[in-house]
């Protein structure tokens, strides 16, 4: 002991408002990105291009809750390729993931990196 202070005591703290400043900045940081990202998609064009789905894909992930339960989440990816050959992923909903299949061709609207709706052509 230095003067009535254990190490403990002294460095604790700092640690304590290391680890609090460093999740609270990812968690400002985070929110900061997504607003980016909303405005940025706002001020975007809606766009209705042709284009043929190459590729889908499903990122499930899992979570044990307080009750010891656990919870999947999924979330639906697609990947559309234009007339100019460049590709275009998007993430949706599992209604539009479910109607959509490989190789269907047809018209994808969009607004920025948010997905619209895809139209299949007869």
């Amino acid at each position: 002991m230095f003067w009535g202070f254990s190490l403990l005591e002294t460095i604790f703290p700092i640690l304590f408002f290391m680890a609090f400043s460093l999740v609270l900045g990812i968690f400002i940081l985070s929110l900061v990105r997504g607003i980016q990202t909303y405005r940025k998609n706002n001020a975007a064009p809606v766009l209705t291009v042709q284009c043929r789905v190459v590729d889908k894909r499903m990122e499930v992930s899992h979570r044990m809750d307080g009750d010891a339960l656990p919870h999947s989440f999924v979330r639906y990816y697609a990947t559309f390729q234009v007339e100019s050959g460049d590709r275009l992923e998007f993430a949706m909903e599992g209604r539009d993931y479910g109607q959509l299949a490989q190789g269907d061709l047809g018209r994808l609207t969009f607004q920025g990196t948010r997905y619209l709706g895809f139209r299949r052509s007869s």
